[in-house]
């Protein structure tokens, strides 16, 4: 019985950590957008850093990146849904708001993912998740309020752009529940999207001038991006690895943790503060996450 506990009280501890790791890199884009960097030249070497610490993992690992026209398809699918097309919107909204808020929105991508699950059939209609849903939206309308006590009333206009983000990380899980990888793991499949992706980028920030040079010095910016990259995707090997541990229901819970984190970090980092509003706002998203994500029993039926 001790054992049982300590196994579960170490599977939590991860659990945290996880949360804490990527509740801190929306702080750090915050500072890697801080001297003028652009949303291509972000992901570009967001992109080289994740595909070089996959390579690692998948030469310990033993497995190769399939190539063939099929795994080509996700890897492309991928790369736009989960990082090419949210991560443009995030790294431009977020030069405009608050971190923290950035953090609370992201929050939503349980809710956003409900109703498209609901049109491809993956999910059924349960009257709690309505309620959910309601909860969530008056969250993002707490935070449209002129009373929200945004530090200034024109960042208003980069809500719905810090929208974007969660919508497509919603539509790339349901793609994924729908379409499946072609038989690729988790790892291959972000191996794959990333290498992929920095292909796909590198023009886009050359053409467009946003490409960032390597070889200057280092500052807060450029240490924030690299550790935000790495930090990404450290702790998505480490998701994918608890969800093989402990299944999809217990580590699902490092939303609230992420959010959590998020906001405390961009608190102790960026000197960030917020009206009770904010908190209020905060408070009513996460109602909604709890309500709407899969109960256990559904996600049993699913995976058998």
């Amino acid at each position: 019985m001790s054992s049982a506990r300590g196994g579960m009280a170490a599977l939590f501890g991860i659990l945290v950590l996880l949360g804490a790791g990527w509740g801190l890199t929306n702080p750090l884009a915050k500072l890697a957008v801080s001297t003028g960097y652009q949303h291509f030249g972000l992901i570009f070497w967001q992109m080289v850093i994740g595909a070089g610490f996959m390579a690692v993992l998948s030469a310990l690992r033993g497995n190769g990146l399939p190539m063939t026209r099929k795994t080509l398809k996700v890897y492309v699918i991928i790369a736009m849904v989960g990082t090419i097309l949210p991560n443009s919107a995030s790294y431009q909204a977020i030069a405009h708001l608050p971190s923290g808020i950035v953090s609370i929105l992201l929050s939503l991508i349980p809710m956003l993912a409900f109703p498209i699950a609901l049109a491809l059939g993956l999910e059924v209609f349960r009257p709690i998740r309505l309620v959910g849903l309601a909860a969530g939206l008056s969250g993002v309308l707490m935070l449209a309020l002129p009373e929200a006590s945004l530090p200034d009333p024109a960042m208003l206009a980069w809500v719905p752009i810090a929208l974007i983000a969660p919508f497509f990380y919603a539509f790339e899980g349901n793609y994924v529940g729908k379409w499946g990888t072609e038989g690729l793991d988790a790892i291959q499949v972000l191996y794959g999207a990333s290498v992929v992706g920095a292909v796909l980028v590198l023009p886009l920030a050359l053409i467009s001038g946003q490409f960032i040079n390597p070889f200057v010095p280092f500052g807060v910016a450029e240490w924030a991006h690299v550790g935000s990259s790495l930090i990404h995707v450290t702790v998505y090997a480490g998701y994918v690895w608890l969800v093989g541990r402990a299944g999809p229901v217990f580590t699902a819970q490092v939303s609230y943790l992420v959010t959590g984190f998020g906001v405390i970090w961009a608190m102790l980092i960026l000197g960030e503060r917020y009206a009770p509003t904010i908190w209020a706002a905060m408070a009513l998203v996460l109602i909604g996450v709890f309500l709407v994500r899969p109960r256990h029993a559904e996600t049993v039926a699913e995976q058998a």
